[in-house]
């Protein structure tokens, strides 16, 4: 039920679960559930300005004055039975020209796949009418499905990558858009036309992001070479240049993915040994704002430089297991472990969803395999482990932890209002004795995205039900 009024105050009453910050050695993810919660937002309705953790619900009139809070200038929205707030999910991994082609090209191989399916699907986006109706689809779809922030891949087309920043702009959607830069070993139809006419684009597309949103308020371009195998040296040097004149850009590429494309980087490059780490840090793409793909097959040297360069881990288990190549299941506990910052992707074509659910559920079923593999020594993730990297997690990766990821005083509201009584959809029923962890439990386990009633984004409500007038 809400009740509202013009120019006020908003407000939320009822169950909340987030995460707290991770241990200092970054093992250890705690989960809080808290039964009945207040929490407030600014005038604006674009941040959380308080937090109570111990709403009298009886009396709450009472509740609110003792809280010091000026009750007749909030408009409250008490959840009903079975409600509660989640933050929203980052997605830290995503194709978007992949969009309309996932689940195509099972049992390839990846650089098979690649040639086979995706780079004719993704030649299709220099026609900017296809780019804005497949975009238009993603954007939307995303949203449904809970998914509040994503760092997107483009396609090598100038256009088609300005189309989507001004779509996620537009629907209200969190994000970071990507040019892809392709300057090699790819189709004459699909690539860019020189290093320079790569760079050049490049830089056109930080220009038109930066003047749509100028704050990067919600979108912000991230330099996107595709992979090592796309991209020649000079590529590569003049995007590390990018970064260096621009230290507020983040940058994204894959990283020891499958063995198949491994073994091509190394005979591209075989002055690096093998070594992704030291070819992507000698071309400075490598820091604190590096968000790297899979990282499936890591060597101790470089599990070493990606942590003390501090740089992000997108952890994308249903492609892992999908495209062929083998079962990829990638060291997440230990990552965990040496406290290297870690999220989920969804990577679109790759697999057979584009739900961060199921990239929770395929991450638990991934680190069981784990498990056996490591003969015990990396321990099988857990519910809250994954919520985990669904959102504090995944917002690290994106450098966004100080603005989303949970709830925190002072952080943006991007936020999940789930319902799951009397809701259609496959999950497991409700029962009068569910304490809020199991409800919590039996929707990361089965819910989709009809259990996702109202998704919030810098406290717009981008997904939902709107606010009943008085």
């Amino acid at each position: 039920m809400s009740v509202t009024g013009s120019n006020r105050s908003r407000a939320f009453v009822g169950p909340v679960i987030h995460s707290l910050p991770r241990s200092e050695d970054g093992s250890t993810h705690t989960l809080e559930i808290i039964p009945l919660a207040f929490l407030l937002l600014n005038p604006q309705g674009t941040h959380i300005e308080f937090f109570a953790k111990d709403f009298d619900p009886s009396n709450p009139t009472v509740s609110l004055e003792r809280l010091n809070l000026p009750i007749d200038q909030i408009d409250v929205t008490y959840l009903a039975a079975g409600e509660f707030l989640i933050p929203g999910f980052i997605d830290t991994h995503n194709h978007a020209p992949q969009w309309a082609m996932r689940g195509l090209g099972q049992g390839l191989h990846i650089l098979d796949w690649l040639d086979q399916i995706t780079f004719p699907q993704e030649s299709k986006f220099a026609d900017p009418a296809h780019a804005k109706r497949v975009y238009s689809s993603c954007v939307d779809g995303f949203l449904r499905q809970g998914t509040t922030t994503a760092s997107y891949y483009g396609s090598v087309h100038g256009e088609a990558t300005k189309i989507l920043a001004d779509l996620c702009l537009a629907k209200g959607q969190r994000a970071f858009v990507g040019k892809c830069n392709m300057t090699r070993n790819s189709p004459d139809s699909y690539r860019d036309a020189s290093v320079e006419n790569s760079l050049q684009v490049t830089m056109e597309c930080i220009a038109h992001i930066r003047r749509i949103d100028p704050n990067a308020e919600l979108v912000k371009h991230v330099l996107t070479p595709r992979f090592a195998i796309s991209c020649t040296n000079e590529t590569l040097q003049g995007l590390g240049q990018i970064a260096k004149e621009n230290p507020d850009l983040p940058v994204q590429t894959h990283f020891n993915e499958a063995e198949q494309e491994i073994l091509a980087t190394t005979e591209l490059f075989p002055q690096f040994g093998g070594s992704e780490a030291d070819l992507y840090e000698h071309y400075g793409l490598l820091g604190p704002r590096t968000i790297l793909a899979h990282c499936c097959h890591m060597t101790e040297h470089e599990m070493k430089r990606i942590k003390d360069l501090e740089c992000g881990v997108a952890h994308c288990p249903v492609s892992n297991m999908t495209v062929g190549g083998g079962f990829m299941a990638a060291p997440v506990r230990e990552f965990m472990r040496r406290g290297i910052k870690v999220g989920l992707g969804s990577d679109s074509g790759g697999g057979f969803s584009s739900s961060i659910l199921d990239a929770m559920r395929q991450a638990m079923i991934a680190s069981h395999a784990r498990e056996k593999m490591t003969e015990g020594k990396d321990k099988s993730l857990s519910i809250g482990d994954v919520f985990y990297l669904a959102t504090l997690g995944g917002a690290e990766v994106c450098g966004l932890a100080e603005k989303v990821g949970n709830f925190e005083v002072g952080k943006e509201f991007d936020a999940l209002l789930i319902g799951t009584r009397d809701n259609p959809g496959i999950m497991t029923m409700v029962e009068d004795g569910d304490d809020l962890g199991t409800i919590f439990e039996k929707f990361i386990m089965t819910g989709d995205d009809r259990n996702i009633l109202d998704v919030y984004v810098r406290g717009r409500l981008v997904k939902g039900r709107p606010m009943e007038t008085a």
